[in-house]
């Protein structure tokens, strides 16, 4: 899996190689929770009503956006491990509040449930940014900077696969009628109920999350982050709140100079909050060109799967591509699914989901090796949460535009609304990806060069 060119590798490729390994678990168990797949189901079945769900949603998108940034700076300023093993015991608080809070417990049940969401949403915000630029450093003190494309390709294959298994179990797990049938082919013959499975896919991430915390405290810092935790560049003290707030207006200062950067970044939200509203109606668009419902789980998984075949491809055209070919690549991909959506084509339809799940992908590896590259040890974490914020509330701006579109389509049939409001999605994309083209067209000879790795 990893390099083994050299015949005895120092203390340092070892510590980079470990990292490297480490990453790919941590990943892979942090982001595959089993309750994903019946995540509105199972709160309320607990109880909760849509209307408390709703706000527990909320909840989770503030304490992740929150939290994102803070994170970032901490850091670059005190070292990623301890940054990691912070969102790991979130997660592992996260999944125990789920797992002891009383079913139909009123307002109690509800305060443990937006615990949850805010722990949920501090673990995201803590730990993004910090476990990529902890292995991007760790590759680069031993000049192995060139291999994060290989890191990026084996993380996002084997994510996708567990994902996929992650979709598949918790939901199986979570039906009574599937786990009465397993068992009695066993010889086993339990009568299972809702009341009781509906925590299973629960106990399932709460054991992942104990995984995640004993990777966490595996890791290994870079001896380049921790000699240069406490100063900025420059050896200035940056450790007091002021230097805090000095050093975040560093990196955002960086970021509006650095043409490429701010690209990858704006482009980056563009395409992918595009793909992301639409996969999050996919169900209802689903629904709406005729796919069975039995069917929309399975759709799920082999979405989710994508990843694993995609990677590749995404490697070979970040390495072969100049920046702006690869997003106009991606643009085209985002593109071509938005009007095959458009047209909602009865059930051939369903083929024009999956440039959207691949997109994500290509954008994902892409955007994290950009920015990677581009950017120094000292403020890497703090741009890559920068960009997970502006990624997020690029989300939430064109959910609120999709749902104005929906009330001004008004009218009696819910199916009809929605597939005006899903042929809006490509004109949409072609308006804003021409305004970006114009806003960086004075530099478009260097967004047009190849970057060295």
């Amino acid at each position: 899996m990893l390099s083994d060119s050299a015949p005895h590798p120092s203390a340092s490729d070892q510590a980079a190689d470990k990292n490297w390994v480490l990453f790919l678990w941590f990943r892979l168990l942090f982001s595959c929770r089993f309750y994903y797949p019946v995540l509105a189901v199972l709160f309320l079945d607990l109880g909760l009503t849509a209307t408390q769900y709703i706000l527990l949603n909320v909840a989770w998108a503030a304490a992740s956006l929150l939290s994102d940034v803070p994170a970032g700076v901490l850091a670059d300023r005190f070292g990623r491990k301890p940054l990691l093993v912070a969102a790991s015991c979130c997660m592992v608080l996260e999944m125990t509040l789920l797992c002891i809070a009383p079913r139909n417990g009123g307002m109690v049940l509800f305060l443990f449930c937006l615990g949850n969401r805010i722990l949920s949403g501090l673990a995201e915000g803590l730990a993004s940014g910090a476990d990529e630029a902890l292995v991007y450093d760790s590759l680069e003190e031993r000049g192995r900077s060139g291999q994060w494309h290989q890191v990026l390709e084996q993380v996002t294959r084997w994510q996708s696969v567990g994902m996929l298994f992650a979709m598949l179990i918790g939901g199986a797990v979570y039906a009574p009628g599937f786990m009465n049938k397993l068992l009695g082919f066993f010889g086993r013959h339990p009568q299972f109920t809702q009341g009781i499975t509906l925590r299973f896919p629960v106990y399932l991430t709460l054991i992942s999350s104990l995984g995640v915390l004993l990777l966490a405290l595996c890791f290994k810092e870079s001896k380049h982050c921790r000699s240069c935790a406490l100063e900025n560049p420059d050896g200035s003290h940056a450790s007091s709140v002021v230097g805090a707030f000095r050093f975040v207006g560093e990196a955002c200062s960086w970021l509006f100079k650095s043409p490429v950067a701010l690209f990858v970044v704006v482009a980056g939200l563009l395409l992918d909050s595009s793909a992301r509203l639409f996969l999050t109606f996919s169900s209802s668009y689903f629904r709406l060109i005729g796919i069975p419902e039995a069917s929309f789980g399975l759709l799920g998984a082999a979405m989710a799967g994508l990843g694993f075949f995609v990677s590749p491809w995404a490697r070979k055209m970040v390495s072969k591509n100049t920046v702006g070919q690869s997003f106009n690549l991606i643009a085209a991909v985002v593109l071509i699914g938005l009007c095959g959506v458009a047209l909602h084509l009865h059930t051939w339809g369903v083929l024009f989901a999956f440039p959207m799940g691949a997109a994500m992908t290509l954008i994902g590896f892409t955007v994290s090796s950009t920015l990677n590259q581009l950017v120094d040890s000292h403020h890497r974490a703090t741009v890559l949460s920068f960009k997970g914020v502006a990624f997020n509330l690029a989300y939430a701006g064109i959910s609120l535009l999709f749902a104005l579109a929906l009330h001004h389509f008004h009218g009696a049939d819910p199916s009809a609304i929605l597939a005006k409001a899903f042929a809006l999605l490509p004109l949409w994309l072609i308006l804003v990806w021409s305004l970006l083209l114009i806003a960086f067209h004075q530099h478009r000879r260097i967004i047009m060069q190849k970057l060295t790795a």
